[in-house]
């Protein structure tokens, strides 16, 4: 179906892979939850947060240390300080942690982060995912949001090709010319990369909306689609966020969207 997609393709692979994080597996019919804030802010809003989603029943924990922002006036993350609080939300619960590395420069302060994430903006740079894939990491590689399902699996092939098969896959919405969401979360690319790969796929209903209150029934959605699992942002005081507060929920949302999606999940199986 689509020229030089070799190392992602189930012609190749048809078995799906499943990829192990601690005691979490990612793919293989789970139903994997990550939630965390958009960004980590100070270390009673991480251990909070980390806490409540962990109760709730998260798998793995996200959380921004560094924060690529379309403003350079924006706040860009406590950086190398972030990865110490994650670090230490992780010795508190448990979770393994998902974070953004937006730099080859950076890559050394990540050797205790779990997954790393490969945000929308560096889809294509081409010699960040060249490097990752010489890691022995699992990268979580985000669609970018003016790239097609082609592109997508492209990126995964630079990171494959250079030696690393740990790589999932996350729709997070495309710019369309809708306006009164942040983007267009694509749920029909869900189950066409599932025919088309064998690698995991989840879903960031966050940042393919914009809007908190669309959160739950877009993850909800996105699990009845096929997908793997959800990435949601979920903040213990979104009015006050230093980033993306207008679409992170509480932890009492998220509580309530984690039994619906077990319950979606369970129809499904």
């Amino acid at each position: 179906m689509i020229d030089n997609i070799n190392r992602t393709s189930r012609n190749i692979h048809p078995n799906n892979t499943v990829i192990k994080v601690c005691d979490t597996e990612i793919g293989g019919g789970n139903l994997t939850i990550i939630a965390g804030p958009c960004s980590v802010e100070s270390e009673e809003q991480i251990l909070e947060i980390a806490k409540s989603i962990k109760n709730s029943g998260a798998n793995i924990l996200r959380g921004g240390a560094f924060k690529p922002r379309t403003s350079p006036y924006d706040f860009q993350g406590m950086e190398a300080d972030g990865i110490k609080l994650l670090k230490l939300a992780k010795q508190e619960t448990g979770l393994p942690i998902v974070s953004e590395i937006v730099g080859l420069r950076h890559l050394n302060l990540f050797e205790d982060i779990d997954i790393l994430q490969v945000g929308a903006r560096n889809m294509q740079n081409f010699e960040l995912l060249k490097e990752l894939g010489k890691t022995n990491k699992p990268i979580l590689l985000k669609r970018g949001f003016s790239n097609s399902i082609k592109e997508l699996l492209s990126s995964a092939e630079y990171i494959m090709s250079s030696g690393n098969d740990k790589v999932i896959l996350c729709e997070r919405g495309i710019r369309t010319f809708e306006t009164l969401t942040r983007n267009t979360l694509d749920l029909s690319a869900v189950p066409l990369l599932k025919e088309i790969s064998h690698l995991p796929v989840i879903v960031d209903p966050s940042h393919g909306t914009g809007i908190a209150k669309l959160v739950s029934p877009m993850s909800l959605a996105a699990i009845a689609a096929g997908s793997d699992g959800i990435m949601v942002e979920v903040h213990n005081d979104p009015d006050n966020a230093l980033s993306d507060g207008d679409q992170s929920i509480t932890p009492t949302q998220f509580y309530d969207l984690v039994q619906k999606a077990r319950k979606v999940k369970n129809i499904l199986l």
